[in-house]
């Protein structure tokens, strides 16, 4: 499995929730896959999914904040794990994408390849950290615990055509459909 079915799987989980996405690739299959105006599409800032996400599960304690990240980005930040564990928002979950390679760059190896991302989730504090394969996404995303989810799947990008709305329009699109103009 490639990191597009990875969200496509993840996105069936997905109803009114708002979702942060890692940039470059896993943004444009997002789009391709399912484009909505509460998917908000990173262009740029490696890393900072998982604070953008956290930001607005803070800011917006009555919505659920599914953060689709990855191993490369979650290994250029990786205080964000003691931060978001630490505040322990109940309304985030942080999938983690394990590709085991920096996707959008040219799939040069991570070292995830020799880490356990999950492991070291709960060596942080995380509860609920676990894999992909071995819940049900829809009823974790509606838990009231913050949680940690590592999606492993092979490297590699599909085809995804580039993001045909500017920056700006992504940001007023979705801070229209998150009520926050």
């Amino acid at each position: 499995m490639v990191r597009r079915e990875a969200i496509v799987d993840i996105m069936e989980s997905i109803t009114d929730e708002i979702v942060v996405c890692n940039i470059g690739f896993p943004s444009r299959e997002l789009y391709d896959i399912k484009d909505r105006p509460e998917n908000f599409y990173m262009i740029g800032s490696m890393g900072l999914a998982s604070s953008i996400g956290f930001g607005l599960a803070l800011a917006r304690p009555d919505k659920d904040i599914v953060v689709i990240d990855g191993d490369g980005s979650l290994l250029m930040n990786m205080g964000s794990l003691v931060t978001v564990f630490a505040h322990n928002p109940r309304n985030l979950t942080w999938i983690v994408i394990d590709n085991g390679a920096y996707g959008s760059t040219g799939n040069q190896d991570t070292y995830a390849q020799v880490l356990d991302l999950c492991e070291i989730a709960k060596s942080v504090g995380f509860k609920n950290s676990c894999n992909f394969k071995d819940i049900d996404l829809a009823d974790i995303i509606k838990s009231d615990d913050c949680s940690f989810i590592v999606y492993e799947t092979d490297a590699g990008n599909s085809k995804a055509p580039i993001i045909d709305l500017s920056p700006i329009q992504i940001k007023k699109r979705f801070m229209k459909a998150i009520g926050k103009q």
